[in-house]
């Protein structure tokens, strides 16, 4: 039997929340297990799934480092989640991989490092997108790539939702995050950046596959009828309303944009600068998409 290495010097705590589509859930937890070597608190969370996803991750999944599964009555969504097990924890750093994205085997110990040469980095990510999406001298005219310690980070006052970490002192100072199953976790982040902490992405990107995008092979949204057969059960359809493949191209596109050539300062993202953005980015949708 492979010995596993000894702990790292800092302790992580993940929660990994479901809501049906188990087989993007079995995908998921499968990579997130890969690298034996990589010690973390897992934390299985099922927010009252329908189909045989509860099943699964309590009699399929075998592993030391689940600490927990917990079973929901009711759908309390990501955010939910992440409260319970954040509060329960005393791990030093906390993050959420959703159900739906292939994480690279390693990535909290390049994360982990990074939080520990850098006070005030706030949620550091892995990339969600491909490489190909990046506009990597757009972003540098940006200012976005941005040197702290030896790190370099893609800053942007918000991350994905999911292959984050963050301190667990950092959610106790921020507070709860709002429960419910269409909350988001843009808002938190944009008061975390409005308070001072670092956000974005590690740089040179540590990639995970998300398996709702239309790009990735592992898709169930490829078409009118994936998408009207997941809308209930995935977030970005339902919360941002995206009912047919053309909306989920365009809104793949605007979050792009975004991401490479949005400011990073998170006071351009609330008042009315949020509003003249908002305002811009409805006339270039209307005119030049």
């Amino acid at each position: 039997m492979r010995k596993r290495k000894k702990r790292s010097s800092i302790n992580i705590a993940l929660v990994l929340p479901t809501h049906n589509r188990l087989e993007y859930t079995k995908k998921a937890v499968s990579r997130l297990l890969e690298d034996p070597d990589e010690d973390f608190d897992l934390y299985l969370w099922d927010n009252a799934s329908t189909d045989e996803t509860p099943e699964f991750l309590k009699e399929e999944v075998k592993d030391a480092r689940v600490k927990e599964v917990i079973l929901r009555k009711k759908n309390e969504g990501q955010t939910g989640a992440m409260n319970y097990v954040w509060a329960k924890t005393k791990a030093e750093l906390v993050g959420k991989v959703d159900n739906d994205c292939l994480v690279t085997p390693g990535w909290t110990r390049i994360l982990a490092e990074a939080h520990q040469d850098i006070e005030k980095l706030g949620a550091v990510a892995c990339w969600h997108y491909r490489i190909c999406d990046f506009d990597e001298q757009g972003a540098k005219k940006a200012g976005k790539i941005q040197r702290f310690a030896k790190h370099y980070i893609l800053r942007h006052p918000w991350v994905c939702g999911s292959g984050f970490l963050m301190k667990r002192e950092t959610f106790l100072r921020y507070g709860p995050w709002e429960a419910g199953p269409d909350v988001g976790t843009t808002d938190y982040f944009i008061r975390m950046a409005l308070g001072g902490e670092i956000n974005g992405w590690y740089y040179p990107f540590v990639l995970q596959e998300h398996m709702d995008d239309p790009m990735s092979e592992h898709s169930m949204v490829k078409d009118d009828d994936g998408v009207k057969k997941l809308f209930d059960v995935t977030y970005t359809l339902r919360t941002k309303r995206i009912y047919n493949i053309r909306m989920r191209w365009q809104r793949r596109k605007e979050v792009l944009r975004n991401l490479n050539y949005g400011p990073w300062q998170a006071e351009y993202y609330v008042g009315w600068r949020a509003v003249l953005r908002n305002g811009m980015g409805r006339i270039r949708r209307l005119f030049f998409s």
